[in-house]
């Protein structure tokens, strides 16, 4: 059992096509009416039935005050790290600090290269999101003098100017599942951002995963509950439970309370096109998972 006691947090992963541009805005809007904390959106730059994540993260932005925007994850190849550093602390100072930071390594080689972008190997995507990673953080702090000089075997910043500064300290979550990923993310960043879907042996992938981040964590000296485990979740609303995340509003608060309890998250993303979900999610199953969690602390 693992809680690592930061406070909850709920966003919605909504699926951002051009066929209908004004629906993952009207949901932004719906979302952070329902009291939602957080509006991702995938990152997938050679789909042209998507529209481009970047462009939407801003209008999105506009056209909301409070929720936070990022990316779900970054498409880190297709995006130079000190152009997407400028661009970040941009949206953020244009927000009031809304901005949060998600990577990925990006996982389709072949129409990322059909697109421009390098084809790299796993290994290499890795070591160009550690440099990467490195830079940005060297871009934001405007508190060091002279230029940003990073020579990696991939990235090369020699001399960039910083700044501007960002509105508050930008977070970096990645989306990992392999060894060497998680030992990335325990060592280097704010956060940790895996997909239910993905995990090939279901919630208690997590248990091994979370292990191997904190032991990384541990071996460089940071307290493993500095780094927030994300999910990106999915469910089906019914009247009776069936399962994880499928059932009344009330089962979801207990299955995400117990997610919390049991593997340390809590910040979860919900996969979803539908306004009536979204107000649920905010006005009824988010509420309840608080107060479950709260009062488990509490005792």
């Amino acid at each position: 059992m693992t809680d690592y006691g930061n406070d909850l947090e709920f966003g919605v992963f909504p699926t951002p096509l051009a066929a209908s541009p004004q629906q993952t805005v009207d949901l932004a809007v719906t979302a952070e009416d329902a009291g939602l904390d957080l509006i991702s959106i995938q990152d997938h730059p050679y789909v042209p039935a998507f529209l481009d994540t970047w462009t939407h993260l801003s209008f999105i932005a506009a056209r909301t005050s409070r929720i936070r925007v990022s990316g779900n994850v970054l498409n880190l190849p297709l995006r130079p790290p000190a152009v997407l550093a400028r661009a970040a602390a941009s949206l953020d100072l244009l927000s009031d600090g809304r901005f949060e930071m998600a990577l990925g390594t990006g996982a389709a080689p072949d129409v990322i290269a059909a697109m421009g972008g390098p084809k790299r190997t796993p290994g290499e995507g890795r070591r160009a999101l550690e440099e990467a990673i490195e830079i940005m953080r060297e871009m934001w702090d405007t508190s060091s003098r002279g230029g940003v000089h990073v020579r990696g075997d991939f990235y090369t910043v020699d001399g960039a100017k910083r700044g501007p500064t960002p509105a508050h300290p930008i977070g970096i979550s990645v989306g990992a599942y392999k060894p060497r990923m998680l030992d990335l993310v325990g060592r280097l960043c704010d956060g940790w951002l895996p997909s239910l879907s993905y995990l090939p042996g279901g919630t208690p992938d997590l248990t091994a995963m979370n292990a191997a981040i904190d032991e990384a964590a541990t071996s460089v000296g940071r307290e493993p509950a500095a780094i927030r485990r994300y999910l990106n979740v999915g469910g089906t609303f019914s009247d009776e439970p069936g399962g994880l995340l499928s059932g009344p509003p009330e089962s979801w608060a207990e299955d995400l309370a117990g997610l919390t309890r049991d593997y340390g998250i809590t910040g979860f993303i919900f996969a979803t096109d539908d306004p009536a979900e979204v107000e649920t999610i905010g006005t009824r199953v988010a509420p309840a998972a608080r107060e479950l969690v709260a009062a488990r602390r509490a005792s």
